[in-house]
């Protein structure tokens, strides 16, 4: 399986770097008002964080290179967003409306947070014990109420190592998925594991190539000199003036250890791709693994 992983990753790497592509299939509102009865359309939602979201998550990549025609693919992942705080600020009532639109066979929704519940993220941490896995276990039964089909997908693994090994501080939040995925009889994309064996057998350095930016010279050299994964150059987003003098964040332009440029974000898609179609055989015909 590594060695199936790491041709994808190479494979990625010689080619030639495009800009992300726009989400496949037409929009909802657009089928929805052609006819309520469109033969063969399917579509695929997807909830998250910013390790899924449009510019530095996989989710783009997924939609663009991995569903076939016709299937519809809206990635409604978001930065910064927890299992509790998506729904605080109504984006699952978004996304259940999507789900509620008339006119598609099966409609697939791809659930998966962790990152952001963790503690010390201010408005967003949830409790691992109580919390999370009630908020998890919400979105699956509601998913299920307005019809859709729920699969669940543990974090993305930080690409930090220590000591020579990748750090696990996700593996709490990705086996409480686990555990719902089995309570629930739910699938389960194990992208944690998955995500954490690619990075340890790329090593620091080579890792590296995933991020959404690339490495400073400094965090580079300690990679490749030492094995090292030095802290990582993120911080507060900078505020900056929109042309109508608004005050908005802009998006983020240092490297981290946590999002994906263009060929991390094809080699987790592809995972991602290549998981789902065994985990859930009925969504094959949708995907290009």
């Amino acid at each position: 399986m590594k060695r199936l992983y790491l041709a994808s990753f190479a494979a990625l790497a010689a080619m030639s770097a495009t800009p992300l592509q726009a989400q496949s299939g037409p929009p909802s509102s657009v089928i929805a008002t052609e006819t309520s009865t469109v033969e063969g359309i399917n579509k695929i939602i997807m909830v998250g964080d910013s390790t899924t979201a449009t510019g530095n998550g996989w989710g783009s990549m997924f939609c663009a290179h991995h569903t076939t025609h016709p299937t519809a693919c809206l990635n409604l992942a978001r930065n910064g967003r927890s299992s509790g705080s998506y729904r605080a600020e109504g984006l699952w009532d978004v996304a259940l409306a999507e789900m509620r639109v008339e006119g598609y066979n099966r409609t697939f929704v791809f659930i998966g947070f962790g990152h952001n519940d963790q503690p010390g993220k201010p408005g967003r941490s949830t409790d691992l014990e109580t919390e999370f896995p009630a908020n998890m276990q919400r979105y699956v039964a509601e998913a299920r109420e307005a019809g859709a089909v729920p699969i669940l997908f543990t974090p993305l693994t930080r690409r930090l190592f220590d000591e020579g090994e990748v750090a696990r501080d996700l593996d709490p939040w990705a086996e409480a998925i686990r555990k719902i995925g089995r309570e629930t009889g739910t699938p389960v994309i194990d992208l944690n594991e998955n995500s954490r064996e690619i990075v340890q057998a790329l090593g620091p350095s080579v890792q590296n190539l995933m991020a959404e930016r690339p490495p400073s010279a400094e965090v580079a050299a300690a990679a490749a000199i030492d094995g090292e994964t030095l802290p990582s150059e993120t911080g507060q987003a900078p505020l900056v003036r929109s042309p109508e003098g608004l005050r908005v964040a802009r998006m983020n332009s240092r490297f981290d250890y946590t999002h994906l440029g263009e060929y991390g974000g094809k080699l987790f898609a592809a995972v991602v791709a290549g998981e789902v179609v065994r985990q859930v055989p009925e969504i094959r015909k949708l995907i290009r693994p």
